[in-house]
């Protein structure tokens, strides 16, 4: 009886962990602006060597080709960014392969697949997503950075 209730115990505690650890899976997070000037110069030759280009606001996901979810990723991306093509700054759909970009990959501190980013016009991080985002999130991220504003 009694390794029953401790296994019921330990069952629950897992389940429980379990639930914690995937409740920000798909998440919209904010992200911080970078610290030092040769981080940033680092990082905005790397984002430009993978095609992000100034003036637009981009959908950056890691990806790769043993990446079961990343496929999901790929179709919210792309009926999201189709959605937004008509903005007066549409965003573009950018993917990247982890394995063929582990320098950018290490700079923006990918640490699982899929991981997608949502930057600014001006290449600034301002959203990260863990896992496959929803759709409606995605929208959200990014439908003040396709109208430009006073200062840009």
């Amino acid at each position: 009886m009694i390794t029953l209730v401790v296994l019921a115990v330990a069952l629950a505690a897992a389940i429980v962990a379990g639930i914690l650890v995937r409740r920000n899976e798909g998440r919209v997070r904010s992200s911080a602006p970078v610290a030092s000037p040769a981080a940033e110069s680092n990082r905005a030759a790397l984002l430009s060597a993978a095609g992000v280009v100034e003036g637009r606001p981009t959908v950056l996901h890691f990806s790769a080709d043993w990446c079961g979810p990343c496929a999901a990723v790929r179709r919210v991306v792309a009926n999201v960014v189709a959605e937004l093509s008509d903005a007066p700054a549409p965003p573009l759909d950018l993917e990247v392969d982890i394995d063929a970009e582990p320098e950018l990959a290490r700079e923006l501190n990918v640490l699982s697949l899929p991981t997608t980013f949502v930057l600014d016009v001006h290449g600034v991080e301002r959203f990260r997503i863990s896992g496959v985002p929803k759709a409606a999130d995605l929208r959200t991220s990014l439908g003040s950075l396709t109208v430009p504003g006073p200062t840009e």
